[in-house]
Order: C-alpha cells, then sequence, then structure tokens
C-alpha cells in the first residue's frame, strides 16, 4: 500500500525514530543529527519519502557552526502500545523476561507528554506498589490502559528463553554451528576482520553468521556483540528472532544504544546488502517490490570505524559448491548485486570515507575495498574464474589490481576450524 501510494509513507533510521522520541518528550524542535546525511532520508534525495502521496517536509537540512546536519521534526503522538512482562494495579511496568529494552520508556514519556493514550500489555497483573523500584521500566502515571495476555510470547520462537532475558546462561558452544556453504564462506571472511577488544555489531541476514563462527572459533569472549535494541554481549540470535542474544551481559535502553554508535563508538559492523553500485553505495532498504526500510542501517554503517558488507553475489537460485578449498559455482542467481544504478542510497561510501571509514565488501567469491576512485577488487575465491564469474556478473567494471588478485583464504572453504588468530588491534 505504501508503495502504491494509498497513504503518506516516510522511513526514518531506527535510531533517529528512538532518539526522536525524547525530544518529542522534552517538547525540543527535534532531533539535531549527522545521521541520515547524502542517504535516501536527506532532503536533497528523497527526504525519508516512499511515495508521491507523502509531501510534507519532515527532514531539513542545516548548518551550524559551518557544519551541515540534519533536524528532523518532532510530531505528536496519538496512541502508544508498549509491553513488559509484569505490571501492577497503578500501570508500574517490568521488563524481566524481555529480551530488550528498546524505547518503552521514551515512547511513553512522549506520548504522555503529547497529551496521547499509552496502553500496556503485559504477562501478569501484579497488586499495587509490589514491584521492586528498581525493576520498573515505566512508571504506572505514564500508562493509560492496561491489557493482561497471559500466553504472551517473548520472541515469534517461544514462550520464554530465559537465556535471552540474561536470566541464565547457556553454553555457547551448543550454539549451532553454520554449515560449510556460501554464508559461511562469507560469515568467516568477515570474522577475520574482527579483532581482540573489539566492540562489533552484527546486521541481519547474512552478516549474523558472523556471532556463530566466533562462537564456533572460540572467540566469542574475546570482543563484545551489540545489538541495536539495547543489547550488549552475549550471542546475538539469527533470522527471525534477530535482536535479542543469547547470554547477554546488559540491557540499555535502545536510545541511548544509537547514542553510542552514532558518536563512533563501534570499532567494526558486519551488515547485509542489497545492491551495490561503481562507488560503493549500497541499498538495503528497497528492491523492486520489497520495502524493507531501513531499521538501525544507517545509523550504524555511516559511524562504525571499519564497516563489512556481506552478501552472496548474486541472488535467486545461486547454487555454489563448496568443497577441496576452494568455490565452483554450479548455477548463477538471476539478479545481479552489482548494479550501474541502484534504487535508494542507505550507505554513501565516498561521504564516509570522507569521514575516515575503512570500507569492505566481502561475498563468497570476491572482496572489494571502497576507495575514492571506485570499488577496488582485492581478492578471489579459489577455484573460481575471475572474468565469468565475477566480471561478467557485474554491470559495472571494478578497479583491480596491478597484477593477479589475492586468493581468499583457502581455509575459508574447508570444513576445519580457521584456528589461525584474527587481527590484533594497532
Amino acid at each position: 500500500m505504501a508503495l502504491a501510494g494509498r497513504f503518506e509513507a516516510y522511513n526514518f533510521p531506527q535510531g533517529v525514530m528512538a532518539q526522536l522520541f525524547r525530544e518529542v518528550a522534552a517538547g525540543r524542535p527535534g532531533l539535531i543529527t549527522h545521521v541520515g546525511l547524502h542517504t535516501f532520508v536527506d532532503p536533497r534525495y528523497d527526504g525519508g519519502k516512499l511515495n508521491s502521496a507523502t509531501r510534507e517536509d519532515l527532514v531539513e537540512l542545516i548548518t551550524i557552526h559551518g557544519r551541515e546536519w540534519l533536524l528532523y521534526h518532532p510530531f505528536p503522538i496519538d496512541v502508544a502500545f508498549i509491553r513488559g512482562t509484569t505490571i501492577d494495579e497503578e500501570g508500574n511496568l517490568s521488563i524481566e523476561e524481555e529480551g530488550a529494552r528498546l524505547e518503552v520508556l521514551a515512547v511513553a514519556q512522549a506520548t504522555h507528554n503529547a497529551g496521547g493514550k499509552v496502553i500496556a500489555q503485559a504477562k501478569r497483573l501484579a497488586v499495587a506498589g509490589s514491584l521492586p523500584a528498581q525493576q520498573v521500566a515505566v512508571p504506572g502515571f505514564l500508562v493509560d490502559a492496561i491489557v493482561i495476555h497471559p500466553g504472551q510470547w517473548q520472541t515469534v520462537e517461544g514462550e520464554y528463553n530465559p537465556a535471552f532475558s540474561g536470566q541464565v546462561k547457556v553454553p555457547l558452544h551448543r550454539v549451532q554451528p553454520l554449515p560449510l556453504t556460501e554464508r559461511k564462506v562469507v560469515a568467516r571472511r568477515a570474522y577475520q576482520e574482527l579483532f581482540a577488544g573489539a566492540i562489533v555489531n552484527l546486521g541481519v541476514g547474512m552478516a549474523d553468521g558472523v556471532a556463530a563462527v566466533a562462537a564456533e572459533e572460540g572467540f566469542a569472549d574475546q570482543i563484545t556483540l551489540t545489538v541495536e535494541q539495547g543489547v550488549i554481549g552475549g550471542i546475538p540470535a539469527k533470522g527471525v528472532v534477530f535482536g535479542v542474544s543469547h547470554n547477554p551481559t546488559a540491557f540499555v535502553d535502545q536510545p541511548y544504544q544509537f547514542d553510542f554508535y552514532d558518536g563512533g563508538g563501534l570499532d567494526v559492523s558486519c551488515l547485509g546488502c542489497g545492491e551495490i553500485d561503481a562507488t560503493g553505495n549500497v541499498n538495503v532498504s528497497k528492491l523492486g517490490d520489497k520495502l524493507i526500510g531501513t531499521g538501525g542501517f544507517v545509523n550504524i554503517s555511516q559511524n562504525a570505524k571499519k564497516v563489512v558488507f556481506c552478501s552472496t553475489f548474486t541472488a535467486g537460485g545461486l547454487d555454489v559448491a563448496v568443497s577441496e578449498q576452494c568455490l565452483r559455482i554450479a548455477r548463477e542467481g538471476r539478479h545481479r548485486k552489482f548494479r550501474n544504478t541502484i534504487e535508494q542510497i542507505t550507505f554513501n561510501a565516498q561521504y564516509c570515507l570522507g569521514r575516515g571509514q575503512e570500507i569492505l565488501y566481502v561475498t563468497e567469491r570476491a572482496v572489494f575495498k571502497a576507495t575514492a576512485e571506485g570499488l577496488l577488487l582485492t581478492e578471489i575465491a579459489p577455484g573460481v574464474d575471475l572474468q565469468r564469474d565475477v566480471l561478467d556478473q557485474m554491470e559495472f567494471r571494478p578497479l583491480l589490481p596491478s597484477g593477479e588478485p589475492t586468493l581468499m583464504d583457502s581455509r575459508l572453504f574447508r570444513p576445519e576450524l580457521l584456528s589461525a588468530p584474527v587481527n590484533e588491534r594497532e
């Protein structure tokens, strides 16, 4: 319906939305941030608008002390739905069995101060005043209505997993290892960009396999894996329950997690990608008739010191064989990912290069690096033909190294552990 223009529709970065609720609650003129500059949410591009029916400008380009910023306009909230685990008769809400704090407090404050209604759902009802003050995530005066749902599930996978809420620690060696497919090859190569002591964010999709590789290699306890929903430590869960982690060490409110990300706190982020152009720009938010949205991608990709995009080289029916320490393409994917033009710019490589970021693109058959002149091919998988399997599958010609490209590490393509240590921090 949004793509068809049947209603007004915007898409802003997840971190911007989480932080903007605080500005709405405080009655300030909006959120001032660099997040979104030179992407589709910049008013010089689409301003976050998703169709022609969406006309109001909610993002403004401003200059402060000679530097460009984006001002995201505040808006009133009429109704907010939040949830926790236990709520008492006065509306005090706790989240002891939840897998993340999210922005429940910021949303409740913003809605209340805008004169709206806050509806809180919880698994069980407690006597008024019986919840320990330290456990209350949202005070009762912010809540207008209570809904009790005893069958409330923690995630779409099950009613309750105490390892997601931090109440129980499970053995990380029991995290299911990835089978040796193209997904594991990509996850392993991205894993090689980590170092002891690194603070890391992993995106949903192919990039979340990096956590499984780190656990399998016995390296998970030497890095700090984080999830934008406010989860710190542990091993992020894969698939449809992305956003929670096994064995987290801390939970923070989501707006504070994005404060940390936006300020450059992440050493490395591994993220998925849908399309890449010749300058290194990436689209993950709109692919044909699929309106995916940006999530936290813009905040994370713009601000991590190093970003590693993880993807198969083509998509749609791709079939590869990983054996004998090499890669064979049995059937090529129908859709090319390296395009002359991408539908939306969710990540602007040249802008981020100018801010000192290191940018890599890891696929099962080739690795590229963003440069000021464009994408540079740096590695190629053993067993892959450069012309047939790489260059002929791209709509543009990348920069090529003088001489033959370096071969990707053959250990990526064998069933045994990588074993060798990853990079040491300089």
